[in-house]
């Protein structure tokens, strides 16, 4: 139990860190070059998240649990104050004290959102069935999410790539009103087929919004398509969606006890 706590610990602060540091530029190239205290607060949280991540990277699977407790700790109050400072930013956007400003309200909402999640995941471990269907609520709503920020950011002569984009909205729109009614269904509908299928069809879909992301992220790499998208923020969406899938595989096993092949997760 010790060796799982401190690997999925790890796990989680590796992956999250990264995320949460990415916010913090994200952030501070949305913001007016006047908006001094704001690019200075998003500047302090880049480099609290960086320090963070580079020590969860040199810690070791034999750590004493401990000492991860303690990390944990540490890395959730940072959480916080990023998640106070992200809803204090989109109040701002909202009273329009912003103005010019080049963070879309969704998107800092968006942020926070995932602040939230995981400040959340590092004290709660539900059951499996309220897991998954929370799990998938969760990021069903983030993938749909960025498939409606790439639209808006590509330019909007990349015509066909916006079409998709929009499409895709509008698929993982559906499939979170899917898993909205299947969770105020619960406890009725946590049985294993309806839970087995209703990962099988959200695979398929992260799969293609997946690919998708991919391909807009080598695009924008090579300079190929016209859009005010940041190469990074092209791979951060498509990183998330990485973790998506590995999510409902990690839950596909436990459910079934039917392990998903890797090839699953390729082309």
């Amino acid at each position: 139990m010790s060796d799982a706590f401190v690997s999925r610990s790890l796990d989680e602060v590796r992956f999250w860190s990264r995320i949460m540091k990415e916010h913090s530029l994200f952030l501070r190239l949305g913001f007016r070059c006047e908006d001094t205290q704001l690019i200075n607060e998003a500047n302090q949280f880049y480099a609290i998240f960086e320090a963070i991540e580079n020590r969860a990277n040199s810690l070791q699977l034999d750590t004493d649990p401990q000492v991860i407790i303690r990390f944990n700790i540490e890395f959730h109050t940072a959480v916080s104050h990023i998640w106070a400072f992200k809803r204090k930013v989109l109040g701002l956007i909202l009273t329009c004290q912003l103005p010019g400003a080049n963070n879309f309200p969704l998107l800092v909402d968006h942020v926070s959102r995932e602040a939230n999640y995981f400040r959340n995941r590092l004290q709660e471990l539900e059951p499996l069935p309220d897991a998954i269907i929370d799990e998938n609520v969760f990021f069903l709503r983030i993938m749909a999410d960025h498939a409606k920020f790439i639209s808006h950011l590509l330019d909007p002569s990349e015509r066909k790539l916006v079409d998709q984009a929009n499409q895709f909205s509008h698929d993982f729109d559906q499939l979170l009103f899917q898993a909205r009614d299947i969770e105020s269904m619960r406890p009725q509908s946590q049985t294993v087929p309806i839970l087995d299928q209703f990962l099988d069809q959200n695979r398929v879909s992260v799969k293609s919004l997946r690919d998708f992301k991919q391909t807009a992220r080598d695009l924008i790499a090579a300079c190929r398509i016209k859009s005010i998208i940041h190469p990074l923020l092209a791979d951060h969406v498509f990183r998330e969606a990485e973790r998506f899938l590995f999510i409902i595989d990690m839950f596909e096993q436990h459910l079934t006890g039917t392990p998903v092949s890797p090839r699953d997760l390729e082309h």
